[in-house]
């Protein structure tokens, strides 16, 4: 069920309170099986130890400059470790006219529900 949370920024940041429209993990499984646009918003080294398979890319300090390669036809998933930072990509990118969707719990959720990962680092966090 797609919920809004309200989401207070952090100390410092420039965003005010906002509605964020997200979805589970559960839900997140039904559309990623339908080809939908998962974006992950974490760091490299984090991406690279464990993430949802299939999804693009696109670390929290890179949003702004690689909006381009998000497109403003379909809706966007968002997924970080918690929910936190890609609750803050989904607000930038709603602002550009995005229809983002943030997955609340993270990929940390994602993991903890028994979905598939996919590891780029070899540490045996593979699919599970």
């Amino acid at each position: 069920m797609l919920t809004n949370r309200a989401t207070c920024p952090r100390p410092g940041s420039l965003r005010g309170m906002s509605d964020v429209p997200e979805i589970d993990v559960a839900e997140l499984a039904q559309v990623h099986a339908t080809g939908a646009l998962v974006i992950d918003v974490r760091r490299d080294d984090e991406y690279a130890a464990a993430h949802v398979p299939g999804v693009q890319l696109i670390p929290l300090d890179e949003v702004v400059e690689r909006i381009d390669e998000v497109p403003t036809t379909d809706t966007v998933y968002v997924i970080c470790a918690t929910g936190v930072r890609s609750a803050r990509a989904v607000q930038h990118y709603r602002t550009q006219g995005i229809d983002a969707i943030n997955v609340a719990g993270g990929t940390k959720a994602w993991m903890d529900a028994g979905f598939p990962i996919d590891s780029d680092a070899g540490s045996g966090a593979g699919s599970s």
